[in-house]
């Protein structure tokens, strides 16, 4: 970079584009370029674009109110939000009036973290295959079927061994059981799409953004942080 390019890029103060507010749902989600330097997105999956985000240097569920509250002081009419499940997220989401969407690819990563991706049980492998059905099934079905693998395997899940560091008895596949409850604790923000067709099921669309915008400032290496915010948010607005 020469050095005319060098102070231009230093005076530069980037924005995102102008869109004019309208009636939309939202994807939010972070991405954090290292500890303490962070930003979450908000972004339009019916206009496929970026309308917001803040540095931050944690991620926190004020973070998602202010960038929500932003939006709608700016004259936008918030349909609802898809959002990958971070806690209390989607509760503060619900309790602002919105329809609230977990993101079904994080939902089936939080499964799979507790039975592992290839199980060895086949309580925790059958969990993990219904939970893979969520995209292409309906809450009721969903129920049915969760209730259904809860009644077969609920003796396993019962089962107590004693641990011999704490000295007392604890359940012995108490991950799967953590599993199972984590589906029902979703449960509530695990359909809402299908109520509501203009809102996806996923982030997908913000994290195929995310990609882009790694792999861009991927090729600007060694840039400190507020250059390389500017050249995010310019990446941001494209």
């Amino acid at each position: 970079m020469g050095l005319c390019q060098f102070i231009l890029f230093q005076l530069y103060a980037p924005g995102l584009h102008h869109v004019q507010p309208c009636k939309i749902p939202l994807i939010i989600d972070a991405m954090f370029f290292g500890r303490g330097n962070g930003i979450p997105v908000f972004r339009s999956p019916t206009l496929k674009k970026n309308l917001g985000w803040r540095t931050i240097e944690k991620e926190e569920v004020d973070d998602y109110e202010l960038g929500v509250a932003e939006l709608r002081l700016a004259g936008f009419e918030i349909t609802g939000a898809t959002v990958d499940g971070r806690p209390g997220v989607l509760k503060r989401l619900e309790s602002l009036g919105l329809p609230v969407q977990m993101c079904h690819f994080h939902r089936i990563q939080i499964v799979s973290r507790y039975t592992t991706r290839y199980p060895r049980l086949p309580a925790a492998r059958e969990l993990l295959n219904l939970a893979r059905l969520l995209p292409e099934t309906d809450e009721a079905s969903f129920v049915y079927w969760l209730e259904k693998w809860h009644k077969k395997w609920k003796d396993f899940l019962d089962e107590k061994s004693w641990d011999d560091v704490r000295k007392g008895w604890r359940y012995t596949h108490e991950r799967l059981r953590k599993a199972h409850r984590s589906l029902l604790r979703h449960l509530p923000y695990l359909f809402t799409y299908r109520h509501h067709p203009d809102m996806p099921n996923t982030t997908h669309s913000l994290d195929g953004s995310f990609s882009h915008l790694r792999d861009k400032i991927g090729v600007h290496r060694g840039l400190i942080w507020h250059r390389k915010i500017k050249l995010t948010a310019e990446l941001l607005g494209t």
